[in-house]
């Protein structure tokens, strides 16, 4: 698999990185060499990063914490919106609020106000207002949909956050360093890797690298969701409630039934051991007649 996933991560082109002039000295571990005057970066490391990436989200979904998929630059809005969909995990493909989640009991709050504003419009109260007011909270609703309809069902902070080019979400990058949420980043050659707790060295800007990158970790959170729900059945069948315990015991009388019919099977099990063996000494002894009587009948025809 580790193979075919290096293959791919070469066709993909994601071992090319920017130019020389524009490379940050800090990602000098992750680069092999240069050719021309671009930055060649290290299949090994990508391919490392990508797999402690792949771990870490699949252990933070499977504790039931939901992982953010941030990616607005318009190489990764696609990819980010449709995997994250796929998995059923939050998502900002629009534009990343500041705020979103050092300020998320405001972030909330607006979602509130769009659960309100969609009330009124199924309710039908929406047009009983002027068309001046009908405009207005129809311009808002839409602008509260296109911002946070990605995270509408994320009530509380993610476990971790999956950024793609940490240059263009740098506030994305700072919010989850300063509330302590661990990021993983696909990260170029001019980029900062000290920003972020799991870089993933790649090129940032090639659709088919994304969508690759993209893809094998929201496998990863697929994973970890199997798991969650399996800890879970796991879990509720060792937490039975005393009433269930209390039903599963048995009465003294069906505790005798059940004695005595375990007796008779046995008896009957003996019954039928008995039988066959002496089927089998039957057996035995049939053929024992027979060896004797043609022993005998060679006997005679040598006599005569």
């Amino acid at each position: 698999m580790t193979a075919d996933l290096v293959q791919q991560l070469i066709d993909s082109g994601i071992h090319f990185g920017h130019k020389a002039s524009r490379w940050n000295p800090k990602m000098k571990p992750y680069i092999l060499s240069k050719h021309n005057t671009v930055h060649l970066i290290n299949i090994r490391e990508t391919v490392r990063g990508l797999l402690r990436a792949k771990k870490f989200i699949t252990d933070t979904v499977r504790n039931n914490k939901d992982v953010l998929f941030v990616g607005t630059k318009r190489q990764a809005k696609s990819s980010i919106q449709a995997h994250a969909e796929r998995v059923g995990m939050p998502y900002v493909a629009e534009r990343w609020l500041g705020g979103t989640l050092t300020n998320f009991r405001t972030i909330r709050a607006r979602l509130a106000r769009l659960e309100e504003l969609e009330q009124l419009e199924e309710s039908g109260q929406l047009y009983k207002e002027s068309k001046k007011a009908i405009a207005r909270l129809t311009r808002e609703r839409k602008k509260i949909l296109r911002n946070l309809s990605g995270i509408r069902n994320m009530s509380e902070l993610p476990g971790a956050v999956v950024i793609i080019d940490a240059n263009h979400e740098h506030n994305a990058v700072l919010e989850c360093k300063k509330l302590g949420v661990p990021s993983i980043c696909l990260i170029d050659t001019d980029s900062d890797p000290d920003l972020v707790d799991l870089p993933i060295p790649g090129n940032d800007d090639a659709i088919r690298a994304i969508e690759l990158i993209i893809s094998e970790l929201a496998d990863a959170a697929e994973a970890g969701k199997l798991g969650r729900s399996g800890d879970s059945d796991r879990k509720g069948a060792s937490t039975a409630s005393p009433a269930q315990k209390r039903s599963r015991r048995l009465t003294t009388s069906q505790l005798a039934s059940e004695q005595n019919e375990q007796t008779g099977e046995s008896a009957k099990s003996a019954e039928s051991t008995e039988a066959a063996s002496s089927g089998r000494a039957d057996d035995q002894a049939v053929v024992a007649v027979g060896e004797t009587a043609s022993s005998a009948d060679h006997a005679t025809e040598n006599q005569t």
